[in-house]
């Protein structure tokens, strides 16, 4: 029996795929995995028990994710769960940007009472007067699961869409339209593009990376869009740039003080996966993970350890080690096991920086003092025993 602790509400229907394997517990110090949102993590205490985390979303900034690591507590997201959300909301964003949506309904709103606003409407609208984004040229900085969504979704729309992201995985090149061009320098994006958004995760090489000097490449007259995270842009340097001319507008999902409320920035409250069916397939995908993790001990869409998966233990007993990407550490476990007698049937490792995590399957009974050797080998973080 394992127990499970959610910081935020998690979508019933995501709770619902627990089996009766799994219990939910108030007590987050007694969890053997904990379901999360938006609630930071950073300051609180982890259990001894804490196998593993959930978030329900993409973004982990708020999980102490070296400090999981360093424990051996896993921790998982939902890349994709709330793509086609996202999508449509950056669509929505390159209308209000292209088309002045947004001042037309307002200036609809400040006269409401005026008996002749239909009249006023045919002089007036011709200063909300916007252009199309058919034939427009999109610039995609990111085909992950979103990105692609967005190049295949602007390509119905008529748009020519561009795309750079060098580690273009084998599955996203598989679901992108044929008609997006994928381009080897971010630069051809800058120079080329009408419009562009970004969709890369957030890293040290990433942050701040649309900054003066990419701004410095764009075409005058260029639309942003922000929809994955506000430090991967130096927005100062976008809300200069529109006081130049250089940029048109600036969407962003992330209202912060440098540009909500400034001229030709679009700040929406963080909507992009603000849908139900986004919460919903977040919290499937989330407890999913969980489930396989603490079950089978199958690691997938872990963003602290590699992913290692060996479907379901149906072997005598299955052995999970964390441990440090270090040499030998496979020779000595199997030496460890080859001396007690043991057989392995089947084994799996993967490693990832600095981490590394192996799956053992065995036949057989696996003696305590076994599994004490193994956890006293130099370089293992934490091991678990499946079965």
């Amino acid at each position: 029996m394992y127990t499970y602790h959610c910081l935020n509400p998690i979508a019933q229907v995501g709770l619902d795929k627990f089996t009766s394997n799994f219990v939910h517990t108030e007590e987050m110090a007694k969890a053997d995995a904990i379901l999360v949102r938006s609630a930071q993590m950073h300051d609180l205490k982890l259990g001894e028990n804490l196998l593993c985390i959930a978030r329900a979303g993409a973004g982990v900034n708020n999980i102490p994710l070296d400090r999981c690591a360093e424990e051996g507590i896993v921790v998982f997201n939902t890349p994709g769960a709330n793509s086609n959300g996202v999508k449509e909301m950056v669509i929505a964003g390159m209308l209000l940007a292209s088309r002045d949506i947004v001042g037309g309904v307002n200036w609809a709103k400040e006269n409401a009472g005026n008996a002749d606003i239909a009249k006023a409407t045919e002089k007036e609208k011709k200063k909300f007067a916007g252009t199309e984004l058919e034939g427009k040229k999109l610039g995609i900085i990111g085909l992950g699961a979103i990105g692609v969504k967005v190049a295949n979704a602007a390509r119905t729309l008529g748009m020519d869409v561009y795309g750079y992201d060098p580690y273009l995985s084998i599955q996203a090149a598989w679901n992108l339209s044929r008609d997006v061009h994928h381009v080897t320098n971010v630069d051809d994006i800058y120079e080329y593009c009408d419009i562009i958004t970004i969709h890369v995760p957030l890293l040290d090489s990433t942050k701040g990376m649309v900054n003066a000097d990419a701004i410095s490449k764009m075409k005058r007259g260029v639309i942003l869009l922000n929809f994955a995270r506000d430090i991967l842009v130096d927005e100062q340097a976008v809300v200069d740039a529109i006081k130049q001319g250089k940029v048109r507008k600036y969407v962003s999902d992330f209202p912060n003080p440098t540009t909500a409320g400034q001229e030709g920035c679009i700040v929406i409250p963080h909507l992009g996966a603000s849908t139900e069916e986004s919460e919903d397939n977040c919290a499937k995908m989330a407890v999913q993970e969980t489930m396989n993790y603490l079950e089978n001990g199958n690691v997938v869409n872990a963003v602290n350890f590699p992913n290692c998966d060996m479907g379901i233990c149906t072997k005598d007993a299955r052995i999970t080690i964390y441990h440090r990407n270090i040499a030998n550490m496979i020779t000595s476990f199997t030496a460890h096991l080859g001396s007690a007698g043991i057989n392995i049937s089947d084994m799996n490792s993967k490693s990832k920086g600095e981490y590394a995590y192996t799956i053992i399957d065995i036949d057989g009974e696996l003696p305590e003092a076994v599994v004490n050797k193994l956890q006293e080998t130099e370089g293992v973080i934490r091991i678990r025993v499946i079965k």
